[in-house]
């Protein structure tokens, strides 16, 4: 009996991380399509690709997940550039893509 309780906690436990990374996808999928579209250049693939994971501490001094991302734009439908998405438990913290986008990101993002 208590193999079958911890086999249902580390399910649960796969579940809840599975959610989660799902969720900060969405995201991140959401922020590169509309830093693409406000500078004005054309977002390749529809898509975001994570690329990194680890534990940070956020600001008030729990640990947290950050997920990085990548995704990738053209400018002139010729040319491929790549811009990375940083997110700290679902919260933009660091963002590097189109110039203009970039600008109004990083205006945005808290001090």
């Amino acid at each position: 009996m208590p193999s079958l309780l911890i086999l249902m906690i580390i399910a649960a436990v796969a579940f809840f991380f599975f959610t989660a990374a799902r969720a900060a996808a969405e995201r991140a999928t959401e922020i590169g399509r509309d830093a693409c579209t406000a500078a004005g250049v054309q977002w390749l693939d529809q898509s975001v690709h994570a690329s990194g994971l680890r534990l940070r501490r956020k600001d008030n001094g729990w640990l947290g997940l950050e997920r990085r991302f990548r995704f990738e734009y053209s400018e002139d439908g010729h040319d491929r550039h790549v811009g990375q998405l940083v997110l700290l438990d679902g919260r933009l913290v660091g963002f590097s893509g189109p110039s203009r986008a970039a600008q109004s990101v990083v205006q945005s993002l808290p001090d």
